[in-house]
């Protein structure tokens, strides 16, 4: 498992640290889909604070939970599902605006609860700052660093936390079943009970473990397409193997817009591969696929072989 440091103080566009972590995130990228990146903006402190916040609020009564809702793909409450009794997930859109996060401590917390809001408005721009550094890193490395400043204006961010409790004696230890996300990166951060595992190309299971100050960054669908292949969406599962509560967050990145292969991404041994699409209407077509079964749906809807 490639793990690649952003917390270097010269890790900055034409360096030679930049140079030689850009290269590490587009090879990890094509060989497996996914790394972890060590960036030490977000610390112990941060961590000890903020996921005891995060059980507070999956404490919370499910009738409060439930107003957790939204007008966009994926967005609200998420749990109470049979096929996946341990899971449970709320989301908040725009995490990196005061506002919004403002909005969902006031509808968790109605009298208020400034620890988490200045906790998650912490976290959250400093995991979307280290998106934004994949991404430029990854456009540069292919070349195309043209479309860079379009890329990262058009980021709709949406921050999920996840809960999952232990299983009973009579129950499977199967937190999250094995899937793909719908988006074109996925940062994922967690407390210190392990049970995240992402698959290798070889098939492998891998189990991810994580400091306070790491993340796992994940490939999901659109950066396949975008890539024209060269690159694997990242298939990861939750197993709960300890006798404790396992508590998440992710920092889901959509594209606002059109996605589309670029042209320096098309050669003999890459032809064009998919159509250009709009990735809200990708989130909604498979939101609304009723299937529990892992599949990536992005080669239906979009391959070339529909034009």
């Amino acid at each position: 498992m490639a793990v690649i440091d952003f917390s270097m103080e010269n890790l900055k566009p034409g360096t030679s640290q930049w140079v030689s972590a850009r290269e590490k995130v587009r090879r990890a990228f094509e060989d497996c889909g996914f790394f972890v990146a060590n960036f030490d903006k977000v610390g112990r402190e941060i961590h000890s604070t903020l996921f005891p916040i995060v059980q507070e609020m999956f404490d919370l009564p499910i009738e409060i939970k439930i107003k957790n809702t939204g007008n966009k793909p994926y967005d609200g409450y998420m749990g109470q599902y049979n096929y996946l009794p341990l899971y449970e997930s709320l989301s908040i859109r725009n995490p990196t605006a005061m506002e919004a996060i403002q909005s969902f401590t006031q509808l968790m917390w109605p009298s208020g609860n400034n620890q988490f809001r200045q906790s998650v408005l912490s976290v959250s721009k400093n995991i979307a700052e280290l998106n934004e550094t994949v991404i430029r890193m990854l456009f540069e490395s292919y070349g195309v660093e043209r479309f860079v400043e379009n890329y990262v204006r058009s980021i709709d961010y949406q921050l999920r936390f996840f809960g999952y409790r232990v299983p009973q004696e009579d129950e499977s230890d199967v937190g999250v079943k094995p899937h793909t996300d719908k988006s074109f990166m996925t940062i994922l951060y967690q407390n210190q009970v392990d049970g995240l595992q992402a698959k290798t190309k070889d098939g492998e299971w891998v189990d991810v473990k994580l400091s306070p100050s790491s993340f796992l960054v994940l490939a999901g669908d659109a950066l396949m397409a975008w890539s024209n292949d060269r690159i694997a969406p990242c298939n990861h599962q939750v197993v709960m193997r300890k006798n404790e509560r396992r508590y998440s967050l992710g920092l889901f990145t959509a594209i606002d817009g059109i996605i589309q292969v670029p042209e320096e991404l098309q050669d003999e041994e890459h032809p064009l591969k998919y159509k250009p699409f709009n990735h809200s209407d990708y989130l909604r077509r498979t939101q609304s696929e009723q299937t529990t079964q892992p599949k990536c749906f992005i080669k239906d809807y979009y391959g070339v072989s529909d034009l």
